[in-house]
């Protein structure tokens, strides 16, 4: 008995003396002591947590070399490797994990809209609920700052630069033809349905060097990822019907949207400018293919839409007014993968193709053109650590664009022009801590066509001032090709260019948003040509060039008042151009100094509906009155537009909706066409170029019939 009481003693005894004592303290990077944090010996249950000085200490029996991980909330995970016999009075730093929600967000010159987006300017539902846009995405993204109000026109005039300076993607692949077609003085739509789409980034300059060929903007457009659920919309319109369905299963789902518009029927009720002799018609569908994969989300998306009209237009020069006739047919595909490979690298592919066609007829002359335009990407991302992360692509263009053209005094001749480009781009985010962030990029570009090459830096800077607000910096080379109204005439000439300089303000916090922004743009190589038009007989240049330069300020509140939300913004525009024929440099016809807008909505709940409106103030933009002395010498008087919108929730899954567009009938001018002879006094007469319509009145029923027999349509109105 006496050895075996003498055997426990020793074996306690060694027990006990191979015990090891591991301490130390935890701290920041700014030598403030972390309480809270985890010590702990991997594959263990032995370690400890720290206390209010940041010190902790705790027994093991390990021996050897051991990891001991330090980790706590809103910290990179900290890993010590080495002898336990050696980790007495450690002193460990954490650094802060730039990957958390309170991090420092590069966004100078970049509104987002998204779940994944950390700072939201808008949702993807305003694209609908805003009234004046009338359920086009393009319509919504007017009432932010940076863009100017071109009414007759409707696409996206950015920071003093012109429609075909924005550059629209899906899923991160090229749209060659984003617009629907339109008559003259008539504003075109998105050909693209919003309700495909759960996250819009729209970016006003200073955007990333993987994109390309866009001298003002870029707008990036994301398919929904994976439905909910599957359902049927349906909606009967006063200009059409539409129908939608989601079909869904465990790797995969389905979408698809068809609509079909006739303006017959409202321009039989309401009074109309124009001749009509074809009403507006158009059909289209869009459909999305999704696969998951064990590592990744495969994508197809197809659209198609066909658009046929007939009118005569009043003409200043002919009493009989101006005939027009247009069929347009245009086809959309798009592919893409993203996928991860391992633990550090993820992959994106993706490719578009787009074919354009329109048979015009314009008095006695008949144009018909074709575009087909391909577009192919590869994109990888290298996931260094949570503070570095490198990108770096390759992608292709390819543009083949035909017209025809014949009138009683010329037989057919076809012209056109083939443009292929080829780009490779790099670019890193580097994040130094949660406050301070850089993003850097170099993207270069072939021209098959020029036989030249370009090289566009691009770079981003961030700091986080408090919590809630930071300041940001952008600054970027970018380089287009002239339009398709040049190039089918000219192919001599090279790539326009701009460099843009931004500095950006932000606050968000408590449902409340503020963005203030300065930039200036310089424009250089823009085209110019020595006729009234561009055409075969014009001398083509790139002598040209110009300046744009403002402050874009934005608030939004969703907070603050119950049930309601809404946003203001406004920009102050200073450009000028010398470019196209004009004689001298001067602010540009399509480009107005102040922009104002206001957009507010309101749930009643003892309704059960949504109201809102939109208010659009913007300043009078030039023209050239040929009766007086000098170059785009006048400017039109003041636009304004005031437009409603009412939503019904008649049962959980039944809407009516209703919406007025520019409810006080205001009398908007968007310039003025001067008859092309002086009258017996020598004075050229003049008409005023305004809408169609100054008011547009819309109503519709949409139902949704879904497995949850909860889900509507409301919040896309």
């Amino acid at each position: 008995m006496k050895k075996i009481t003498t055997l426990i003693i020793v074996l306690i005894s060694l027990k006990f003396s191979a015990q090891q004592t591991i301490n130390g303290h935890v701290f920041d990077e700014n030598n403030v002591p972390i309480s809270g944090a985890n010590i702990y010996l991997e594959g263990t249950y032995d370690g400890a947590t720290s206390v209010d000085d940041g010190s902790f200490s705790f027994e093991t029996n390990e021996t050897g070399d051991q990891n001991l991980v330090i980790s706590f909330v809103a910290y990179e995970t900290f890993t010590l490797y080495g002898n336990v016999s050696e980790m007495k009075h450690l002193n460990i730093k954490l650094r802060e994990d730039v990957s958390t929600l309170d991090a420092v967000v590069l966004s100078a010159g970049t509104f987002s809209a998204g779940d994944n987006s950390k700072v939201n300017a808008l949702k993807p539902l305003d694209v609908v609920t805003t009234a004046s846009a009338l359920g086009d995405f393009v319509g919504a993204l007017q009432t932010l700052p940076g863009t100017t109000t071109v009414a007759e026109d409707g696409r996206l005039f950015v920071r003093g630069g012109e429609a075909e300076e924005t550059q629209i993607f899906i899923d991160g692949i090229r749209v060659f033809t984003p617009y629907t077609p339109t008559t003259n003085n008539s504003p075109t739509r998105g050909r693209y349905s919003p309700f495909l789409f759960d996250g819009i980034t729209f970016s006003t300059g200073g955007y990333s060097a993987e994109y390309g060929q866009a001298l003002s903007s870029v707008l990036l457009l994301n398919t929904i990822d994976e439905p909910d659920q599957q359902k049927t919309d349906i909606g009967i319109m006063s200009v059409g019907a539409s129908l939608g369905n989601t079909q869904k299963w465990d790797s995969g789902s389905l979408s698809f949207n068809t609509s079909y518009v006739n303006l017959a029927p409202y321009n039989a009720v309401f009074s109309n400018r124009n001749e009509w002799i074809k009403p507006f018609e158009s059909i289209s569908g869009e459909s999305v293919f999704r696969k998951k994969t064990n590592a990744g989300l495969f994508k197809l998306y197809g659209a198609f839409d066909r658009t046929t009209f007939e009118l005569t237009q009043e003409d200043i020069d002919n009493s009989q007014g101006l005939y027009f006739k247009l069929n347009n047919n245009n086809l959309y595909f798009n592919g893409s993968y993203q996928g991860v490979l391992n633990d550090n690298w993820s992959l994106f592919g993706g490719f578009s193709y787009t074919n354009g066609r329109n048979d015009m007829h314009i008095e006695d002359r008949f144009i018909d053109d074709e575009e087909n335009s391909f577009h192919v990407k590869l994109k990888l991302r290298n996931r260094i650590s949570n503070r570095f992360k490198l990108y770096f692509g390759a992608e292709y263009f390819a543009t083949n664009f035909k017209e025809g053209y014949q009138d009683v005094s010329v037989n057919k001749v076809s012209y056109g022009f083939d443009n292929n480009v080829a780009a490779a781009f790099t670019e890193a985010d580097l994040f130094l801590s949660k406050n301070l962030a850089f993003k850097t990029g170099l993207r270069a570009e072939y021209s098959q066509l020029f036989e030249a090459f370009t090289v566009a830096p691009r770079l981003s800077f961030a700091y986080k001032i408090s919590n809630s607000s930071q300041f940001s910096l952008a600054y970027g080379r970018f380089y287009q090709a002239p339009t398709n109204v040049i190039l089918k005439f000219n192919q001599e000439l090279k790539s326009e260019n701009t460099t843009h300089y931004i500095a950006n303000y932000q606050y968000n916090g408590e449902g409340k948003l503020f963005r203030a922004e300065g930039y200036f743009k310089d424009y250089n190589n823009l085209v110019k040509y020595d006729s009234d038009f561009a055409g075969f007989n014009s001398n083509y240049s790139n002598t040209g060039f110009g300046y744009a330069k403002g402050i874009d300020l934005f608030w939004r509140d969703t907070k603050t008042l119950k049930n309601t939300e809404y946003w203001v913004s406004y920009s102050l525009l200073d450009t000028k151009r010398d470019y196209k024929n004009y004689p001298t440099k001067a602010q540009p016809s399509f480009a107005n100094t102040h922009n104002r807008s206001v957009v507010w909505k309101y749930w009643i709940e003892s309704l059960r509906s949504k109201v809102g409106f939109s208010y659009a103030l913007a300043s009078g933009r030039p023209y050239t009155d040929p009766n007086l002395s000098g170059f785009l010498n006048e400017k039109t008087k003041a636009y304004q537009n005031l437009s409603l919108n009412w939503a019904y929730l008649i049962t959980p899954q039944k809407i009516l909706y209703a919406s007025v567009n520019n409810v006080l009938g205001f009398k908007n001018i968007n310039g003025y066409q001067y008859a092309n002879t002086p009258d017996v006094n020598g004075n050229f007469n003049r008409r005023a170029l305004t809408p169609a319509t100054d008011q547009f009145f819309f109503i519709g029923f949409f139902w949704t019939i879904s497995e949850d027999k909860k889900s509507n349509q409301l919040n896309n109105f």
